[in-house]
């Protein structure tokens, strides 16, 4: 697990700082919105928190482990922008475009729309569309 300087941006792109905004979510404190629990797995890529990634993977799609830091070459997470989200008070979409490089190579976008459920007053990450 990488370390972060609380005091700047968030690997989710939020300036308010790590400590204001996945940080607590890394945690253990629930994300309030499905759009907050997709930023906060993005921070979770960033920072190789595989704990956290499966701890918010609704159980009828988790799988047993991603195996992040046997990766290689390791991602870099250049970025992420946050596209849409429609939120309701059980199912929420989730669109977005993550950058990232493998090794030297060329920058790449992940586009994707993600499916979400609230259940016991959590989001889970249930499953995404890739889009080309």
């Amino acid at each position: 697990m990488r370390a972060v300087d609380t005091l700047t941006p968030c690997p989710c792109g939020n300036p308010a700082g790590y400590a204001h905004c996945c940080g607590p979510l890394h945690e253990g404190r629930a994300a309030p919105t499905a759009e907050a629990l997709m930023r906060s797995r993005y921070s979770a890529y960033v920072l190789k928190r595989e704990d956290y990634l499966l701890a918010t993977w609704h159980p009828s799609t988790r799988p047993a482990h991603l195996k992040l830091a046997a990766q290689q070459p390791a991602p870099s997470w250049l970025g992420l922008s946050v596209k849409r989200h429609e939120d309701g008070a059980v199912e929420a979409v989730v669109e977005f475009v993550a950058r990232l490089r493998y090794g030297g190579g060329r920058a790449q976008r992940l586009h994707e729309v993600s499916r979400f459920l609230r259940e016991g007053g959590r989001w889970y990450y249930v499953d995404g569309e890739i889009l080309a």
